[in-house]
């Protein structure tokens, strides 16, 4: 039988998943895995502001674990100019 232990890194990211899905944040596309001893928090974000929330939010609920982040700001707004394909 195990016990709850907060320090373990599956349940900081599992808290940390939570946070996420509960925030007014809206980013569905984010994963938050364990790789090893580390913690990964990786996905496509929609602004640079989204993407500053969400690491503070980890490093909260990570600390003071070790953890990474992959967080790629994409935008579906159409292109402002033509693609030049000479």
């Amino acid at each position: 039988m195990s016990t709850y232990d907060p320090s373990q890194p599956e349940y900081r990211a599992q808290h940390l998943r939570d946070r996420l899905a509960h925030e007014d944040i809206a980013e569905l596309a984010v994963r938050v895995e364990l790789r090893g001893p580390t913690v990964l928090v990786w996905g496509p974000v929609s602004s640079p502001d989204c993407r500053e929330r969400i690491l503070r939010i980890a490093g909260q609920v990570l600390d003071p674990l070790e953890w990474r982040h992959d967080l790629t700001v994409v935008s579906a707004r159409p292109p402002d100019r033509e693609e030049d394909l000479r």
